[in-house]
């Protein structure tokens, strides 16, 4: 049936400025934007069920900012040019709030109506007494804030705009939707074109059982486990394999705590051997995953071939204090052991600022990771009190100073003050941390061990060129990089002057030129020193201490030398003794 009106819905994920001011953004994205699919799938269901009537089309934009750029103007006659519509900001953390401010006063001056949802607004509506002044001020412009998540709530939303009756809030982070038999995340072939891999992503659940203060997780999305059944995961596998994807980056914070994890493996290992498919994924898992049986190798069949795991610190002290109490450094290296044999690249996330830091006590702890530790690649974040954390509300309710640039809670920049180190301190901490744990020496020793071990040599040359060269080359975090920076005179920050096209495009012209010279020298010696490796008659024989198994681990290992780790460990021992005692009396 042919349907008379048109409502033009665009969804945007923005990105955020970088230190000059420029919006980051680049000609293939990195990482996919999982909250841009859900909305995306959950707004082609609101079409199909006709949600604004039997003849009212709605037709849907999909923008994802890092790697696609928005053209204010364009979409705004695009949607004055159809019956209704509207621009949905979707998926907002603190770092891109203010970019999101900006678009959104630009949307609105042209008369577009807008509605933002995401980590930060849903964050600081749960956890602060008072409103966020950025929230406010977003109201104030006519912005609707969204807050919870969107299954079962944005026909309303789409409803209301049609009606001309938004409301300046829609509040449901306190009724969070189940997720079983809901619309599925999906991304047109044309966005996945523009991210490095052609990756997607979706989430197989929502929310986490821990308590960890850093995080936002759990106050936006819960701690009670809600998931997707293996009827759906299948569904979205086949939706992206029929537009021709196959890599996925699963967003669930800690797949493991999924109680369904191992149906979701069997399911897609059965899809795997039944159609063929070269399925690739890329997870999320804390350091417990390898206590669950047969959990690490189900994930080798399934087609993981990344995880990132949550290792934060090797502290005791700094991972009690931060209520990650579930990380325990004496599984460390099993766990690392066990990934490294189903020969699956393993991320470890490392917060640096933690009380106890000093640029001193991170080296040497870095320096411990390299020899004791069997990781393949670490990434390292300031210690950030993040919008909806526990620790920012902690900060917050004390009176404690934070800078309230929003742009720089990205967990690449210093945010608030250290009690042992001084903002410069703290940043140089930061880079030394970097530039010890991927010098050229360990880097050989990463690609020796994956020789030894029967691992992609050339898979650790890629990720050591993705973590070594963004920060001194792109003054970006790697997690925020991509390939060919993309610059625009007018994507810059509203205080910051815009720069004449005399300066700004030689200039601009001149730092690609510089940054592609710099790639390939850095990729050149990499891919030189992956050869020499792989070419090592010798190199199967190779052994260190983090490879090697220790009689007696505690005592032989640096790991256990640390005045916090003897403590840690004198307790298990209490622990274990008092469990044994209690098994004799009974």
């Amino acid at each position: 049936m042919r349907k008379d009106k048109t409502f033009r819905l665009v969804l945007i994920k923005p990105s955020h400025y970088d230190d000059d001011g420029y919006v980051i953004r680049w000609w293939r994205g990195g990482l996919p934007s999982n909250s841009l699919a859900c909305l995306y799938g959950i707004a082609l269901d609101c079409r199909e069920r006709g949600v604004l009537g039997p003849d009212c089309n709605i037709e849907i934009d999909a923008i994802d900012e890092t790697n696609w750029k928005v053209r204010v103007a364009d979409l705004a006659r695009a949607i004055k040019a159809a019956d209704a519509g509207m621009v949905m900001l979707v998926g907002v953390q603190s770092n891109q709030f203010p970019r999101s401010l900006d678009l959104a006063r630009q949307f609105r001056k042209l008369g577009i109506h807008v509605a933002i949802g995401g980590f930060h607004v849903s964050g600081t509506l749960s956890m602060l007494p008072q409103r966020d002044p950025g929230v406010q001020e977003m109201m104030d412009l006519g912005v609707s804030v969204f807050a919870g998540e969107a299954e079962g709530r944005l026909e309303e939303l789409l409803q209301d705009a049609v009606a001309g009756r938004l409301q300046p809030l829609y509040n449901y982070i306190d009724d969070l939707p189940h997720l079983e038999s809901q619309p599925l995340p999906i991304i047109p072939r044309q966005q996945i074109g523009r991210v490095i891999g052609h990756t997607t992503s979706f989430d197989a659940g929502r929310g986490c059982p821990f308590q960890c203060s850093f995080c936002t997780i759990i106050n936006v999305q819960g701690r009670k486990s809600r998931r997707r059944s293996a009827d759906d995961i299948e569904a979205v596998i086949r939706a992206n394999v029929a537009q021709g994807v196959f890599a996925f980056f699963l967003t669930d914070d800690n797949f493991a705590r999924n109680k369904d994890w191992e149906i979701l493996l069997d399911r897609i290992i059965a899809l795997r051997e039944k159609e063929g498919w070269d399925l690739r994924f890329t997870i999320q898992v804390d350091t417990l995953c390898h206590k669950l049986p047969d959990f690490i190798e189900k994930c080798a069949k399934a087609g993981v071939r990344r995880c990132f795991i949550g290792l934060e610190n090797i502290n005791p002290d700094s991972l009690l204090g931060a209520k990650k109490r579930q990380n325990k450094i004496t599984d460390y290296r099993e766990m690392m052991m066990a990934w490294k044999k189903a020969r699956i690249m393993t991320v470890g996330g490392y917060i640096i600022g933690f009380p106890n830091d000093t640029p001193e006590s991170i080296v040497r702890d870095i320096e411990i990771i390299k020899h004791e530790l069997p990781i393949d690649m670490l990434e390292f974040f300031f210690l950030t009190p993040l919008p909806g954390s526990e620790d920012h509300k902690t900060l917050y309710l004390k009176g404690v100073a934070m800078d309230a640039d929003l742009n720089k809670y990205d967990l690449d920049h210093v945010t608030t003050d250290h009690p042992a180190m001084s903002k410069a301190g703290w940043e140089r901490a930061v880079e030394l941390a970097w530039n010890t744990y991927y010098s050229w020496e360990h880097i050989e020793t990463l690609m020796r061990r994956a020789a030894a071990m029967g691992n992609n040599v050339g898979k650790i040359g890629t990720y050591a060129l993705y973590f070594k060269g963004y920060h001194p080359i792109e003054r970006v975090h790697p997690l925020e990089g991509g390939v060919l920076r993309l610059k625009s005179r007018d994507e810059r920050r509203p205080h910051l002057p815009v720069e004449p096209a005399w300066s700004f495009y030689p200039r601009y012209a001149a730092d690609t030129v510089v940054k592609a010279v710099q790639w390939a020298s850095l990729a050149l010696r990499l891919h030189r020193l992956a050869r020499r490796v792989k070419s090592d008659p010798h190199r199967l024989a190779y052994v260190d201490a983090a490879i090697t198994p220790q009689a007696d681990e505690t005592a032989s290992l640096d790991l256990y030398k640390t005045r916090s780790s003897q403590a840690f460990l004198d307790q298990r021992r209490h622990i274990e003794e008092a469990q044994k005692a209690k098994s004799a009396g009974g």
